[in-house]
């Protein structure tokens, strides 16, 4: 399993945009993505469930992938993340 902790610095958190993004490169994947905060975890590659998570500027998210790909999908997530939020 690899993961990752990402602190969201964008003023509007998670909101639709941001989402999709990561979404749109967890779904390049094959491992199972998750995101955690907040106490809670959602599915990366559903949009509804990571906005569900309700995560805001300053929160802590962390990402975990497992499968057969988890390295270069933790790759690819921190550098969507990173560059987005």
């Amino acid at each position: 399993m690899e993961q990752f902790s990402y602190r969201v610095t964008d003023p509007a958190g998670i909101h639709a945009r941001p989402a999709g993004l990561i979404v749109k490169e967890a779904a390049k994947f094959k491992s199972d993505i998750k995101i955690k905060a907040n106490g809670k975890e959602a599915d990366a590659k559903k949009i509804f469930a990571g906005m569900s998570l309700g995560i805001r500027s300053g929160d802590e998210m962390t990402i975990t992938a497992e499968g057969s790909d988890e390295a270069e999908a933790k790759n690819a997530l921190a550098a969507v993340i990173g560059e987005h939020l």
